[in-house]
């Protein structure tokens, strides 16, 4: 999806979609759709320091992948930055792929935004970060030198009590889903 305008009104389609599973969420759903109608180019990391990201929520039935990111030190879900040219569902694959060796996959019936978090993303960057939902061989993750080694499935249970506060919220939805 290379037109700009195109993939804001998808975007912002998909957010505006989403029933927040927090009050977290339901600031983050207005502070990125705020994003998605003001930036010049929102999915560009160099534009601005505010930009959309792609994250995966991979799971099976094993429950989560998590890995502790390597700078900021706290449990998340693999994800990042989106390529030009790349959709952030797109990006998100690319990341799971790249962050821990597993290769997710989109449902059937296509992309399904799960989550969306406004956070700090270190270095003076604000990520509008889109998650969305994985289905992930229950392989153990093999994340390649150069990734947090750090990276593993979580049950349901130890993922709520170990993830990021901004993950939190979407993991009792992401169980009741398997």
């Amino acid at each position: 999806m290379a037109d700009q305008a195109a993939l804001v009104s998808t975007v912002a389609a998909q957010v505006r979609a989403r029933t927040p599973v927090d009050e977290r969420e339901a600031a983050s759903l207005q502070e990125v759709l705020a994003g998605l109608a003001g930036l010049p180019e929102p999915f560009d990391t160099d534009a601005d320091p505010t930009h959309v990201t792609g994250s995966a929520l991979m799971v099976s039935e094993r429950g989560i992948v998590l890995l502790r990111h390597r700078r900021l030190g706290i449990w998340v879900q693999p994800g990042g930055h989106i390529d030009p040219g790349e959709t952030p569902w797109e990006a998100a694959v690319r990341e799971a792929l790249e962050e821990t060796g597993l290769r997710g996959a989109h449902p059937t019936s296509g992309p399904v935004l799960a989550h969306v978090d406004a956070h700090d993303g270190g270095r003076g960057h604000r990520h509008l970060d889109l998650r969305y939902l994985l289905r992930t061989p229950p392989q153990d993750p093999d994340p390649p030198a150069g990734e947090s080694q750090e990276c593993r499935w979580y049950g349901w249970e130890e993922a709520l009590a170990t993830a990021d506060p901004g993950l939190r919220g979407v993991i009792p939805t992401l169980a009741a889903g398997m």
